[in-house]
């Protein structure tokens, strides 16, 4: 079984990085892996009937990200609509290429930090789009907000799922974590950032916002407003979680029924007709429900290995094999670029004890930068990295030659800045 789930994983993913050669869509491939590995791991496992709990639990945390993700997208649409992302990017003059590659960098990675990394990926990529129209550049500066995206998610307790995990887990704490992270993650980043700076030249065509919308120069109402509401929709999210325990998909849902609301409100005078330009149901219609589907096929392939208890087998030959705990951390930190590092943290939790490593050790640190900004390497190794696959359109195979030896230049200096300083200690 094992052999038949790593070949069907495998061909999925060779046929996903192959979009632009064979024209077939990486989303009918995703999902064709997803249900095929299922079908193979409940065929060599035994009957139908006793997979049944496993695969509703699998696409209950499945649908916890996709709400989540539709929530947020329908969130940014909304401003988009109104028009509130003209506020910012009216404000940011420069064209020059490099200048606004540091200014990208530098906004996504707190951002990530303040949000998470998904909800920060899914802003910026909004605003790439009002700034620039050569694909391109939007694909270039794309991959440099992954990269920002993930590295400024890892440093903060809710910047990322897996450090989120850890943090909840009791194997780090809040202030330690941000501490001893921030430095390696923003390394993390400098080093493509620094690299890029040097092949970069001249300046940007401007996006001419008149062209975008239907009402070309008519100031929108509630503009501001919309920009307002909708950040503060998303920030609330974290403090939702912290305050209820739930789910974060149940503050972003929250978030979109008032941010619905407040849009109902600002254009209440109107009639039917009118709003609809504006209104929570069109901003539905607009989502990038194809990357949606692709979250979907690609979580439950790796559902399925993490059921067979492939990723959990990989972890204890790992830990057998190679012995060094922060090689063996550093290797799964390169593992996460290829499958999601969601399981690859909860096996590494379940595989040592807080009683044998307690909180705030070296182990868990180097787990959460880790996991964290590898899966940067690869465009699917990141909740991040997928929704801008499917949003600006960035296919596998030009990551890999564009992006990939930043991101892991960008991994290996940060790893090596936070063991040389642990080693010192």
């Amino acid at each position: 079984m094992v052999t038949y789930l790593v070949s069907v994983f495998i061909f999925g993913y060779i046929l996903i990085s192959l979009e632009e050669v064979i024209k077939i869509n990486k989303t009918a491939v995703a999902l064709y892996t997803g249900v095929v590995s299922w079908v193979v791991y409940v065929v060599n496992s035994g009957h139908v009937d006793d997979f049944a709990g496993e695969l509703t639990l699998q696409l209950g945390h499945i649908s916890e990200i996709l709400f989540f993700l539709m929530g947020a997208m329908t969130i940014i649409e909304l401003i988009d609509i109104h028009r509130g992302f003209d506020v910012i990017t009216n404000r940011i003059k420069t064209t020059n290429k490099r200048k606004l590659l540091w200014l990208i960098g530098g906004i996504s990675f707190f951002l990530s930090a303040l949000l998470d990394n998904l909800t920060a990926s899914i802003v910026m990529i909004s605003l790439l789009r009002k700034l620039m129209d050569d694909k391109e550049d939007i694909k270039l500066y794309a991959g440099v907000l992954i990269i920002a995206a993930n590295s400024g998610g890892a440093w903060s307790p809710i910047g990322d799922i897996t450090t989120t995990m850890l943090w909840i887990g009791g194997q780090i704490t809040a202030e330690n974590i941000m501490a001893s992270l921030f430095i390696p993650s923003i390394i993390s980043l400098l080093v493509p950032l620094i690299i890029l700076s040097f092949t970069l030249k001249g300046d940007l065509h401007r996006v001419e916002n008149e062209d975008e919308h239907p009402k070309k120069k008519e100031k929108i109402r509630g503009s501001k407003q919309m920009l307002v509401g909708g950040l503060g929709a998303l920030i609330f999210v974290p403090i939702f979680k912290s305050i209820t325990h739930l789910p974060p998909y149940m503050g972003m849902l929250l978030g979109l029924s008032v941010v619905w609301i407040l849009s109902e409100l600002i254009h209440f005078r109107k009639d039917e007709q009118e709003k609809k330009p504006y209104s929570a149901v069109y901003a539905l219609s607009k989502i990038d429900a194809p990357s949606v589907l692709f979250f979907l096929g690609i979580l439950l392939a790796v559902g399925a290995l993490e059921h067979a208890n492939i990723l959990y087998g990989l972890a204890i030959w790992m830990s057998s094999t190679i012995g060094n705990l922060d090689l063996i951390v550093f290797c799964m930190g390169i593992l996460s670029s290829i499958v999601d590092n969601v399981p690859l943290v909860a096996a590494t939790m379940g595989m040592y004890s807080l009683a044998e490593f307690p909180a705030d050790s070296q182990l868990w640190e180097f787990t959460a930068f880790c996991a964290g900004t590898g899966g940067s390497i690869l465009i699917i190794g990141s909740a991040a990295g997928v929704a801008v696959m499917g949003m600006a359109k960035v296919s596998f195979g030009w990551y890999l030659k564009k992006i990939s030896l930043l991101a892991l230049a960008g991994y290996l200096a940060g790893a090596a800045y936070y063991l040389l300083v642990n080693s010192w200690l």
